[in-house]
């Protein structure tokens, strides 16, 4: 049955054929109540004695109808008239994928947003108990806010077909709808689909894998002379690795579309909202999206720019490496060395003594006792013997400067620097009972002034001091 123009259904005024498929007509027309323009479906009438038919027809309708998604298209009203079943539906405005694919396959980044988007629709319709069937690129439409999946009209719930499967003839277009026969369009079946078995949301997950590998590759992800074949492959055979059509195809996006197509629908995704945020995060990590396909100079020069830096970073660093081997390993020398106290003292290493490598690893200070006192002395390391530091008298718990020129120290209760090359000690602080120091890199001194309080800090050029933490005394 063909409409003409001017045909009302309803307050529907038909304007214009649009398409025609295995389960019904579609017109654009005219809703005369609401002045919007609407896609009219009607299920013909040499199919209107078909209970099957019929029957699958207002499926699509009930199916549809629940289903709330901008990525679904909405519908409006169902009706009849004069024996004429019809559904409205939004007037999808854009091409079909099977359109767009003529001119070559879509971009990294249309694929991966097209894809994501009808994996969350396939969710939405899986977690409605909704099973699509027929997914295809023919049922995907193209439009400028993102894809609209369409034709529920093989909607089914999760159930076992009614019978064994029957492979027979059709287009590439045309689903096999006969009755007994395999319902959907074979290039894009699961293999439980191909053998009649009892379909889920899985069986949809596949389907969009292979609309996924299509449109990435221009390529069918199976191919054959003839629809048993293809049943054949889909059932038996892995399609051709992406990366040997598009080399530069993410591997994370490939491992996705393979993970559809697994034969064994537990080892797919197992949701549409799974692909969905795989697809997503893949668009979001990958740098592959921006030079898959360059679309002019700028990218083009953005890509050799790449290509040139990565291409220099790689000679410096092979010349770096080149350059290492030819230079002789530095000799690997142990120093020892022995430290004798001046004569008349001893070293004392404990009761405030003890030493300090300078942090410059080119002197060391130590403690010696005598009848006198106590006093400082410092070695250079590449010398054989120490010199007295001067005015050290009755020194102790020797500390370093950062530039290993000065030393702190404590003697006769007070907190002292004094410089290596020469000069009278600095008195900066009172320490009655010391218990040592050390010298931050920002010229800050922090010290125990006696053994009953906590830390203390002064600059190390002077002036007031102040305490950091204080002592419990009670617990030791």
């Amino acid at each position: 049955m063909t409409l003409a123009p001017g045909t009302q259904l309803g307050p529907y005024e038909i304007t214009a054929a649009l398409g025609a498929g295995g389960m019904g007509e579609v017109y654009r027309a005219k809703d005369t109540r609401l002045e919007r323009t609407v896609a009219v479906k009607i299920l013909p009438a040499h199919l209107s004695s078909d209970p099957s038919r019929k029957q699958r027809f207002e499926r699509e309708a009930k199916a549809i109808s629940g289903l709330n998604h901008p990525n679904i298209c909405v519908l409006y009203d169902v009706g009849q008239q004069n024996g004429i079943d019809f559904l409205v539906m939004e007037c999808v405005e854009g091409e079909t994928l099977a359109k767009r694919l003529e001119k070559g396959p879509l971009p990294l980044e249309q694929v991966l947003k097209y894809g994501a988007q009808v994996a969350d629709a396939l969710d939405k319709a899986h977690r409605s108990g909704i099973v699509h069937r027929d997914l295809k690129l023919g049922n995907i439409m193209l439009t400028p806010t993102g894809a609209k999946l369409l034709d529920f009209g093989l909607a089914t719930p999760a159930a076992p077909l009614a019978s064994a499967a029957i492979v027979t003839a059709a287009s590439a277009n045309s689903p096999v709808t006969e009755h007994g026969a395999i319902v959907g369009t074979f290039q894009y079946m699961s293999p439980e689909q191909v053998e009649g078995k009892e379909l889920d949301g899985r069986s949809d997950i596949f389907s969009l894998g292979a609309v996924l590998y299509e449109s990435l590759t221009g390529q069918r992800a199976f191919e054959g002379n003839s629809q048993l074949s293809v049943a054949s492959a889909i059932v038996e055979k892995e399609p051709t690795p992406i990366s040997s059509i598009k080399p530069m195809t993410p591997p994370a996006l490939d491992h996705a579309i393979r993970r559809c197509l697994a034969k064994d629908r537990e080892q797919r995704w197992q949701t549409g909202r799974d692909l969905q945020w795989e697809l997503t995060w893949i668009g979001e990590s990958t740098t592959s999206a921006t030079t898959w396909q360059p679309a002019g100079g700028k990218q083009r020069t953005r890509e050799l720019t790449a290509w040139v830096a990565t291409g220099i970073f790689a000679l410096v660093a092979a010349l770096a490496f080149w350059w290492s081997l030819r230079q002789p390993l530095p000799e690997e020398r142990s120093l020892q060395f022995k430290i004798d106290p001046p004569p008349g003292n001893d070293l004392l290493l404990d009761s405030g003594g003890g030493d300090a490598i300078s942090p410059d690893g080119r002197a060391i200070v130590f403690v010696t006792a005598s009848s006198s006192g106590s006093k400082l002395w410092v070695r250079p390391l590449d010398a054989g013997s120490a010199h007295e530091l001067p005015g050290t008298d009755n020194g102790q718990f020797p500390f370093w400067s950062p530039d290993s020129k000065s030393i702190g120290f404590f003697a006769n209760g007070k907190l002292e620097r004094v410089d290596v090359a020469g000069g009278p000690p600095t008195p900066l602080a009172t320490a009655s009972n010391p218990r040592g120091g050390t010298w931050g890199a920002q010229g800050t001194i922090v010290f125990v002034p006696t053994a009953s309080t906590g830390l203390w800090k002064i600059a190390a050029s002077g002036g007031p001091s102040a305490q950091v933490t204080t002592l419990d005394v009670a617990r030791g």
